[in-house]
């Protein structure tokens, strides 16, 4: 029966998302971190495992993504699993887990190799050894603010006082202190990395809605808007009369929901529900109709 579906009683979500997948992998890594350290030393450990231009040239390459699950401290880990949290989970829905894995990993890789860029052309200012989730982080945040510039977000300003402001605010913050950063290192922290996921995250968006051809607010990037009114992804408008309606009269109901709904739903999860076609659409529709008329 269709309406004894859970995701057609509720809204359909995977058993394990890959925001959280990625929260419970940080925090291994960041255990198992803690032990190595002890057992064969925190410099032998980061020389193996962090991203540096000592590594690169050692032809140490998986250091591209070994980085990005290294912290430097509990307190390093908690900011970057917050991030990854409250931005990881909206930019899942919107891409998928494949799009969201794709646009973090792509972000940390693309941003850890700005920093050792740089490092490489000036070692005394950018030279250090890189480690952490914060370029990944950063490009989600920076994929959301493009993709939603206007949607209001609220923090606790000295964990107390609750602030509120559109997203394109905090990209611009963010923005403002990197540069800042880059142009006067002395705080240790890798903020061409930071910048570098920024700027992946930005490439992302905007080149899915090329491909796709989809209306995204970020075309409106500087307009105001209201609060709320726009979406993470606004899809282009569609015309249905260009494929026929598909009925799920026409298919026996076992059938219907084995046969067609449940690939999409699977499609869904994986790739977001921008990458559905208009007959995809209209199956997801008569489903709904079906499940009404009960």
């Amino acid at each position: 029966m269709l309406d004894d579906r859970h995701y057609m009683r509720t809204e359909y979500r995977p058993p394990w998302t890959m925001t959280f997948i990625l929260l419970v992998t940080n925090v291994a890594i960041f255990l198992l971190q803690q032990i190595l350290t002890i057992t064969i030393g925190d410099e032998r450990f980061l020389s193996w495992f962090a991203l540096s231009v000592h590594g690169l040239q050692e032809w140490r390459l998986y250091q591209v993504i070994t980085f990005q699950f290294l912290h430097g401290g509990i307190w390093h880990l908690l900011g970057n699993l917050m991030g990854l949290y409250f931005f990881g989970r909206t930019m899942e829905q919107a891409l998928g887990q494949n799009g969201m894995l794709k646009l973090y990993l792509l972000s940390g890789t693309l941003g850890g190799l700005l920093q050792i860029a740089l490092g490489f052309l000036f070692p005394e200012r950018y030279g250090t050894a890189v480690l952490g989730a914060s370029a990944g982080v950063c490009g989600l945040v920076a994929a959301f603010a493009v993709s939603r510039p206007n949607q209001p977000i609220t923090l606790l300003l000295f964990f107390v006082l609750p602030v509120t402001f559109p997203a394109k605010v905090i990209l611009a913050f963010e923005g403002a202190v990197t540069i800042w950063g880059l142009i006067a290192p002395s705080d240790g922290i890798a903020h061409a990395a930071h910048l570098g996921g920024m700027l992946t995250g930005i490439a992302f968006i905007v080149g899915i809605s090329h491909a796709s051809g989809s209306q995204w607010e970020w075309l409106q990037f500087f307009r105001r808007r209201p609060s709320g009114s726009g979406s993470i992804i606004t899809p282009p408008r569609r015309t249905w009369r260009s494929s026929p309606r598909i009925s799920s009269d026409e298919i026996p109901s076992a059938e219907f929901i084995s046969r067609k709904v449940d690939p999409i739903l699977e499609k869904i999860s994986a790739h977001g529900i921008h990458s559905l076609t208009d007959e995809e659409r209209q199956i997801l529709e008569a489903a709904r109709n079906r499940m009404a008329r009960r």
